[in-house]
């Protein structure tokens, strides 16, 4: 078998006594291993156990997103999780170490690519690690002294092949590059683990507050991002103990009670008779919905 991720989930699953749907999970793989198509047979059968839940021993929540994700990949390309051409913020490579500076402190960027005269002949990047020690000592450092190399890759390159040569090489950007030779767009690691865990905040990404819009008619336009139990707090308990242990925002909820990711125009129904109508999604998660079937004393 050629996929080292699924060799490395087998091998946790032999080290340790696993969750039962784990369990069932290697003994479907076990059984369908030798078949001409192994890797999509295991596919498949991972398919099963995270839309099988009426057993009550189905994939948890978090565990049935993460799953999603990581079987999602195989459809993805480069250019599905590549920032724009027109969003890279870059430099020449002549330019002085101050404008450098600048511009990572502007951006918050750790790292930036280099270019001679325009983005279509980039020829590597800085990362903040190596312009740290000019400036502590005050040395005269020129950009191209602090040059490290930088991928270059076609959209339509697989996802997942793309993230094992980042992990191999050690190198955590690449510009993305069409077929003219002209500069597509960027992509980093964390735009890929993003695929598979969803968005990554850090310390410095200013909280937003989730929004929430009353119609006349009286449904909710809501930001699914919005914390579970400030949506409870505003149209009253929707989870049970057992779901409140592993969903955390209202996104979860609505995946949970869809049992996959749903689609832009799609309902689901969840407590209380409510009816999500998803309005808004983005590759992996769901963004906005309208909340109806509310009392009007929730509104």
């Amino acid at each position: 078998m050629s996929d080292p991720l699924i060799k490395t989930a087998v091998a946790a699953a032999d080290k340790e006594e696993p969750p039962s749907w784990l369990s069932r999970l290697r003994r479907l793989v076990r059984g369908r291993w030798r078949t001409a198509s192994a890797v999509q047979a295991l596919h498949e059968a991972v398919d099963e156990l995270i839309e099988d839940s009426s057993d009550g021993v189905g994939v948890p929540t978090a565990e049935r997103v993460f799953l999603d994700n990581v079987l999602s990949l195989r459809d993805k390309e480069v250019v599905d999780c590549m920032i724009p051409r027109a969003q890279i913020v870059a430099i020449d490579v002549e330019s002085p170490l101050d404008e450098l500076v600048a511009l990572m402190a502007q951006h918050s960027h750790s790292r930036i690519p280099a270019y001679r005269e325009t983005l279509d002949d980039a020829i590597g990047m800085v990362h903040m690690k190596d312009v740290m020690p000019c400036l502590a000592d005050g040395k005269a450092c020129r950009l191209r002294e602090l040059l490290r190399p930088i991928l270059f890759v076609a959209p339509s390159m697989p996802v997942s092949k793309l993230l094992i040569q980042m992990r191999q090489t050690r190198q955590h950007m690449a510009m993305v590059v069409d077929e003219f030779g002209g500069i597509d767009g960027l992509v980093t690691i964390e735009d890929l683990v993003e695929e598979i865990v969803g968005e990554i905040e850090d310390e410095h990404d200013a909280p937003v507050a989730a929004s929430v819009i009353t119609r006349n008619d009286g449904s909710l336009l809501v930001d699914a991002s919005m914390l579970i139990e400030d949506f409870e707090t505003r149209v009253g308990l929707l989870l049970t103990d057992a779901e409140r242990e592993t969903i955390d925002t209202l996104a979860g909820y609505v995946f949970h009670l869809a049992g996959h990711l749903p689609a832009i125009g799609e309902t689901v129904k969840g407590a209380q008779n409510i009816m999500f109508d998803i309005l808004e999604t983005d590759q992996n998660r769901i963004k906005r919905v309208r909340v109806r079937g509310l009392k009007r004393s929730d509104v």
